[in-house]
């Protein structure tokens, strides 16, 4: 499916006024029962009725785009070209009341993430963006940090792993925290990707890096930080797709000495540069 700049204009007016409606659901008072569903991941009731409202209205707007949702998975559809929700991302910051935490929907087309709502309801902050239309927040037009040197930079790290795959990144995330230990001005753990990378684009963080690249907790964060103006990218420099083996956001100046760092600490590693990329 091919989208035009003026279907996107349309397409990102309706998925506004969809987690505009629905975020109203995530109230760290009103989640409803807590699930757990796998290794230290948790689900709240609240997160589901955000999933099912979202979902609702988009297969009524955009019968033809297909969607995939993180706590209920796929619907039949155009999945070259789908939304991906994430109801809740920082699940775990809304269940203890920590304010970092909001819904993440893209549009992706083909691998490449061309459309990102990002709604952070405790903080009042509202991003979105779509290929070729800038970055947005609260009507305001966003920009990247400007600082180019590391030592000047506050760098977000995403959280360690759970389940599969856990003790491996791990390792690595050990590693570049110890890096940057000595090399960044701070570093920072937000515990929620789409936090990272809307801060990123605003430039209320100069980096974000994230070992790993699930669609619903990237995808959107990934267009708006983008079409700010951040360079977002794999471990090897490349163009951040939804095969990308990691998340990588930074300042335009940042872009080399990020790269540097994550050569050095992903060595060995499945997040290793000469690494074959695959679906996340």
């Amino acid at each position: 499916m091919s989208i035009t700049t003026p279907q996107l204009r349309d397409l990102l007016v309706v998925a506004q006024k969809a987690v505009r409606q629905a975020e109203g659901y995530l109230h760290d008072d009103a989640l409803g029962a807590i699930t757990a569903k796998g290794d230290r991941d948790m689900v709240s009731e609240a997160e589901l009725e955000v999933e099912q409202q979202i979902r609702a209205t988009m297969r009524e707007a955009t019968p033809d785009i297909g969607f995939l949702g993180e706590e209920e998975g796929g619907d039949t559809g155009d999945t070259s070209t789908r939304w991906i929700l994430d109801p809740a991302d920082g699940t775990a910051n809304l269940i203890r009341g920590l304010p970092l935490y909001g819904i993440s929907l893209a549009l992706v087309a083909g691998r490449t993430p061309v459309l990102g709502v990002i709604h952070l309801p405790a903080l009042r902050r509202r991003y979105w963006a779509a290929t070729g239309l800038g970055a947005w927040c609260n009507g305001r037009q966003i920009r990247p940090a400007t600082t180019s040197d590391l030592c000047a930079a506050m760098v977000a790290i995403g959280d360690f792993g759970t389940g599969v795959h856990a003790e491996e990144r791990n390792r690595v995330a050990l590693a570049l925290h110890a890096h940057l230990a000595s090399h960044a001005q701070r570093t920072r753990m937000l515990g929620s990707s789409a936090v990272d990378l809307a801060f990123v684009a605003d430039g209320t963080l100069d980096a974000s890096v994230t070992l790993g690249n699930r669609s619903w907790d990237m995808a959107a964060g990934a267009v708006i930080a983008r079409e700010a103006g951040a360079a977002v990218m794999d471990t090897d420099g490349s163009d951040h797709t939804t095969a990308s083996r990691t998340t990588i956001a930074t300042a335009p100046g940042l872009r080399d000495s990020i790269l540097a760092v994550l050569k050095d600490t992903t060595a060995n590693s499945r997040y290793a540069p000469d690494r074959e990329r695959g679906e996340r």
